[in-house]
């Protein structure tokens, strides 16, 4: 019932744990671990009969506080335990890995349920059960929907979950490796672990390193971090000497494009990878295709075309390709969702992959924080909806209501009646 990582498949194990499977056999870093695969949870969940959960929100939360509540087969939980004391019973950390999750077509970035610092047997089942119940989360139906896979045969939806020992990174983030030779590598980095990064809550810094070896960088203002405190993540302020400097130097930057080209040559196309800097080492956390490349860099505020960013425009990166005009709704949480029309732009703080939903009815994007390479700007690209990402004070300076002009190539935002 347990699989070594180096082992895994993706027919038994699903695509996230496959990828690091194939990376560990070609000798790249991977954290030590293991794969509770698709059997478990097909044992689990045989007497439930998933399929019958029909969608609607009261199906959907029976569903996942059923399968949360289920008890793992003793041969189970017998396996996790003596293989977390084979690890030396670390920290470790705990991630889905479903069916359909990082193939070519949808990437499902977010999308499921992932858990750091977990210890102990107990909190490491609770955490597998977890995985397996977000197949049936809102943001997973809305994502599967909205990319043609609406739900067939219950047997189609299978979770396996990845155990791996927990890294406290100093350094994460995320690197886009080129699908063209002479295109640079895309890095956005944060201090501290790369939930950050991911889930779009800090704006990092971003790299490109071109083919000759030459690094260009944006340093953002790094006011966050997520750290481990024993078995809790913490968010602490980052030290004011530490907000405006470069998570990575150059040297560091050209080391992770090499290792980018490394891990797109033994997956054999170009890699969404999540990495870590831990202990001075350089650790691969997951890698998968790369769905929808983002546009290309704005040009600096001083030099930009005005045809392409009008003197009134708000400007910030290019998230999402496209121009879409609608309804400015200012979104702030879970509590103004209902708020929102088919066709608006969401103007928020940050999206995380919880918001799919609302994705699937939005005709735009803005954010206040965020990277192009988070899962929430990956969903976008996606769906073709247009996204400008890392708009200072953007919930502030757009009113509700207002009509907004997105055009996420070119990284701006007009108001067509302030």
């Amino acid at each position: 019932m347990i699989v070594p990582l180096k082992e895994a498949v993706a027919d038994t194990c699903g695509g996230k744990a496959a990828a690091l499977g194939a990376l560990l056999r070609a000798g790249l870093p991977v954290p030590d671990g293991f794969v509770v695969p698709f059997a478990a949870y097909l044992a689990a969940v045989r007497d439930l009969d998933p399929g019958r959960f029909a969608g609607e929100p009261d199906d959907l939360d029976a569903a996942r506080r059923t399968i949360e509540a289920r008890t793992l087969h003793a041969a189970v939980i017998d396996a996790l335990g003596r293989a977390l004391d084979e690890l030396g019973d670390p920290p470790v950390a705990v991630r889905s890995s479903a069916a359909k999750e990082d193939t070519g077509q949808a990437s499902a970035a977010g999308q499921h349920d992932s858990f750091l610092a977990v210890h102990g047997a107990g909190e490491v089942a609770r955490a597998v059960r977890a995985c397996w119940a977000s197949l049936f989360s809102p943001r997973a139906i809305a994502y599967r929907a909205a990319s043609g896979h609406d739900d067939g045969p219950s047997g189609e939806l299978l979770m396996a979950v990845i155990v791996q020992r927990h890294l406290d990174a100093e350094a994460a983030g995320v690197m886009f490796t080129p699908a063209d030779p002479d295109d640079a590598t895309r890095i956005e980095a944060c201090w501290g672990l790369g939930p950050s990064v991911v889930e779009g809550k800090v704006t990092p810094d971003a790299y490109r390193v071109a083919e000759d070896g030459s690094v260009t960088r944006t340093v953002a203002d790094k006011r966050r971090r997520l750290d481990r405190r024993g078995a809790r993540l913490v968010v602490r302020d980052v030290p004011a000497a530490d907000r405006n400097q470069p998570v990575l130097d150059d040297v560091t930057a050209r080391r992770l494009a090499e290792l980018g080209r490394r891990i797109a040559a033994v997956r054999g196309g170009p890699q969404d990878v999540e990495w870590a800097i831990a202990g001075g080492r350089t650790w691969v956390l997951q890698a998968r295709p790369v769905t929808a490349a983002p546009p290309p860099p704005a040009s600096p505020p001083g030099v930009r075309d005005a045809t392409v960013a009008p003197a009134a425009a708000l400007t910030g990166t290019p998230g999402s390709h496209g121009t879409v005009t609608g309804t400015a709704r200012i979104v702030r949480g879970p509590g103004d969702f209902a708020r929102v029309r088919p066709g608006d732009v969401l103007v928020c703080p940050f999206t995380d992959p919880a918001w799919t939903p609302l994705l699937r009815i939005a005709g735009g994007v803005v954010t206040e924080a965020g990277g192009v390479l988070s899962h929430a700007a990956i969903v976008a690209r996606e769906h073709a909806i247009p996204a400008v990402l890392g708009i200072p004070n953007a919930t502030g300076r757009l009113r509700d209501g207002t009509v907004v002009t997105v055009d996420g190539t070119a990284g701006t935002v007009t108001a067509t009646n302030a």
